[in-house]
């Protein structure tokens, strides 16, 4: 059984791909090399990120894309657990399901795939993921999900809504995988976020902790053409906490930012205060 491809490719049982086919002539990004790499995102499966990341990596590793039918931005960690899902192929054999980001990469790495990936990367994202963006976003939540499987995985952002440079960041995917192919990046997952400039202007890369936002603009009420009420969730804060040493700091001096993550949100330092607090 050929593993799950881009291309050419076959599942387990093709029967919960609906209406998948071979893309004809045998074509696409599938390439036979020792690298799996999965590719999800939150923007979905046509999103120009996805493509531009899918061929920059393609010459040097079997690719899987598994991403979501539509926009799932700000999906966060969320399953989808009330209804079934489907899986269907795109005509360039990218996989979409009508889930979330984290759908999908749990649906792939537990049972679409005949092998496990060697690297989960979620992007490219259109817009910065940096400090309290982590928490809602389901690119990096997509990432999260290969880590908690047990699978290197990395977040990657062009922090701009203008998007002129994703060739930019899918160059410095390309650079990640060299580098985890000459010493594996290990059971880590990291939130990467680049700058929308030329590749000749990037200042390197920086090793970052998350900075925060200002808290949220207000929701924005107003009418839909029934007369109804209806509100919009407001724009993020402007960064606050940006100085030397964070994420907003590094893109802000055109430096690509690292950030290593971690899902234990146990904060140590208040166990005493809050047992003195019980005990009171």
């Amino acid at each position: 059984m050929r593993s799950l491809a881009l291309g050419r490719s076959a599942v387990h049982d093709r029967s919960i791909i609906d209406g998948a086919t071979e893309a004809p002539g045998g074509g696409g990004y599938n390439r036979r090399t020792a690298m799996r790499i999965l590719l999800s995102n939150d923007d979905g499966y046509f999103a120009p990120g996805l493509e531009r990341l899918a061929a920059a990596l393609a010459p040097r590793a079997e690719i899987t894309v598994v991403a979501p039918e539509r926009d799932r931005s700000g999906a966060s960690n969320s399953l989808t657990l009330d209804r079934p899902l489907t899986v269907r192929r795109a005509a360039n054999g990218f996989l979409f399901v009508n889930g979330t980001p984290t759908d999908c990469v749990h649906l792939a790495v537990t049972g679409l795939l005949d092998a496990l990936p060697d690297l989960v990367i979620s992007g490219i994202n259109l817009g910065a993921n940096m400090g309290d963006d982590t928490i809602y976003s389901g690119t990096v939540a997509a990432a999260t999900e290969g880590y908690l499987l047990g699978i290197p995985s990395i977040a990657l952002s062009l922090a701009s809504k203008e998007a002129k440079h994703f060739v930019t960041a899918a160059s410095v995917a390309l650079e990640l995988l060299e580098r985890h192919a000459r010493s594996p990046l290990g059971a880590r997952l990291i939130n990467v976020n680049v700058p929308d400039v030329p590749h000749a202007e990037l200042q390197g890369y920086r090793i970052t902790r998350l900075g925060r936002r200002h808290k949220a603009e207000n929701m924005v009420r107003t009418r839909n053409p029934r007369g109804e009420t209806v509100y919009w969730v407001g724009a993020a804060g402007p960064a606050a906490d940006a100085g030397e040493g964070t994420d907003f700091h590094a893109v802000e001096q055109g430096y690509v930012s690292v950030t290593p993550l971690q899902i234990d949100l146990t904060n140590r330092d208040e166990l005493p205060p809050v047992a003195a607090w019980l005990a009171l």
